[in-house]
């Protein structure tokens, strides 16, 4: 697909289809929308009138061979109130815009670039609604895949603008929504296709591809660096562990502090010995998410070249009942030392994580970022519209929270306060795996604080945020994380 940006006025260019933002609080008398109804013949004015179109948010009217026009069909897009119209709502937008029209015979699209927002932050925003609206998740369908015909997308301005500057912004939106459509279809891939083992293919084959230096670890090394937290998941499949670790050295000075990303990487999730219900069991092949944000991060990372050391560790397993599963009540002892009383095995991903942040630790890095799908306790704390956000250093979690609104994904901090760290003290062992009823997302994120010590770090639990919901603009995984951890490691 080819996206490029244009100096032209929005009723003198040749396209398929022509997208224009609307406002609901605009005056039908004066800008583009004066231009607009006079265009129309009146319609526009008349449309808001009979209150048959509004703008609200998302809302999208369809005109046919409008007069005095060079576009086939004119798309009214509807952005609400012109002081909420950021560059998370245009990314959304567009998204919703282009999945309209993609899988008609529709080639040439143009959308008419309308805000006040910086021009670099709009350009890149609407970019991303482009192409991840290019990814549907319906790659093992025989008949009746979903199309995409679109070969061009013009942005257009009226506008004089830094051309080089706005040229980049394209580059880097279209980079970071590939990267996050891989995350999305990577999640997507059921367990029976994607085990431990075809991780770990995949990410020496984006090493190779993207200049990216690559360890596997097989059970083996594993066991000789005594990763015996991750060993103890794995033990009740036979699908083998791996632990990846890819890294980009970007810095001046190569053995410059790395930043260290770690993605929780269960590859399919049953429960183990403490089975989930059925139910509860038909999104298990998403719970590798953080592991698959982490991978289309560190590969969007190298591609932007960004002048930074940073390191990828990713712990894969898949986590089954069998003959040789752990069971609750056994005492593991994690690379750290840390010994851990195993109360529940649906509690797995944070033993295998807590091995993966004593590895990155040992690097001594700048800081780390966990990401994972972690618990359903920040899903009934949150919902299904913010993830969870944790950190032991405020700095770090305040830059996090910026990258996260540059890059449209939404964020809240929650505690960790000491007083949580009681619910994993037991009698036998140095912690827990679980604790009461109350508070499970917190309390999951105080055991992994176990294994971090004082490296600046955040946690990021999106248990809630990993699938679009009925009525979101797109179906299946969301890809969430990856535009985040790269604006992060970017800034």
């Amino acid at each position: 697909m080819n996206i490029r940006l244009v100096k032209s006025s929005w009723d003198t260019t040749e396209c398929d289809v022509l997208i224009i933002p609307m406002f609901e609080d605009e005056e039908m008398t004066e800008g583009v929308p004066a231009a607009l109804n006079e265009r129309l013949s009146g319609l526009l004015e008349e449309l808001k009138s009979t209150e048959e179109w509004k703008a609200k948010p998302g809302e999208m009217t369809v005109l046919y061979r409008p007069n005095q026009l060079k576009a086939a069909r004119l798309i009214l897009l509807g952005a609400g109130k012109s002081d909420s119209y950021d560059s998370h709502s245009i990314r959304t937008l567009i998204m919703q815009a282009v999945r309209k029209v993609k899988g008609y015979n529709l080639k040439r699209v143009a959308v008419f670039r309308r805000s006040q927002v910086q021009p670099t932050l709009a350009a890149q925003a609407a970019v991303e609604g482009v192409v991840l609206a290019t990814y549907d998740g319906d790659d093992y369908k025989t008949e009746g895949r979903s199309k995409n015909f679109i070969e061009e997308i013009l942005f257009l301005t009226d506008q004089q603008l830094a051309t080089d500057e706005i040229e980049k912004a394209l580059k880097r939106g279209q980079i970071l929504a590939e990267a996050s459509n891989l995350a999305r279809r990577l999640v997507n891939e059921p367990a029976n296709q994607f085990s431990p083992s075809r991780l770990a293919e995949l990410a020496r084959e984006t090493a190779e591809r993207f200049g990216l230096e690559v360890e596997i670890l097989g059970e083996p090394e594993m066991e000789e660096r005594e990763m015996a937290a991750i060993l103890a998941v794995a033990q009740g499949s036979d699908e083998p562990a791996r632990f990846i670790v890819l890294k980009h050295f970007g810095a001046s000075d190569p053995e410059a502090p790395p930043i260290v990303l770690v993605g929780k990487g269960v590859t399919f999730d049953s429960g183990g010995l403490s089975l989930k219900p059925a139910q509860s069991m038909e999104e298990m092949k998403c719970d590798k998410a953080g592991a698959c944000a982490v991978l289309a991060a560190i590969q969007a990372i190298a591609q932007l070249q960004i002048k930074k050391n940073v390191v990828a560790l990713i712990p894969a397993v898949e986590n089954l009942p069998s003959g040789r599963a752990q069971r609750p009540g056994d005492v593991v002892r994690s690379m750290s030392g840390k010994t851990i009383e195993v109360i529940n095995t649906d509690a797995e991903g944070r033993l295998i994580l807590a091995d993966a942040l004593h590895v990155g630790r040992q690097l001594q890095p700048e800081y780390m970022v966990d990401i994972a799908t972690l618990t359903g306790a920040c899903v009934v704390a949150l919902g299904r519209v913010r993830a969870g956000l944790f950190s032991n250093d405020d700095k770090l979690c305040k830059k996090l929270l910026q990258a996260g609104e540059r890059a449209g994904e939404k964020f809240w901090r929650l505690p960790l306060d000491d007083e949580y760290r009681e619910e994993i003290e037991t009698q036998i062992a140095d912690i827990k795996n679980v604790g009461g009823r109350w508070g499970g997302a917190i309390i999951a994120a105080k055991f992994l604080q176990e294994f971090v010590g004082d490296v600046p770090w955040c946690h990021i639990d999106i248990a809630g945020v990993d699938l679009f919901q009925e009525g979101q603009p797109a179906k299946g995984p969301t890809g969430f994380g990856v535009r985040t951890l790269v604006e992060m490691v970017d800034s």
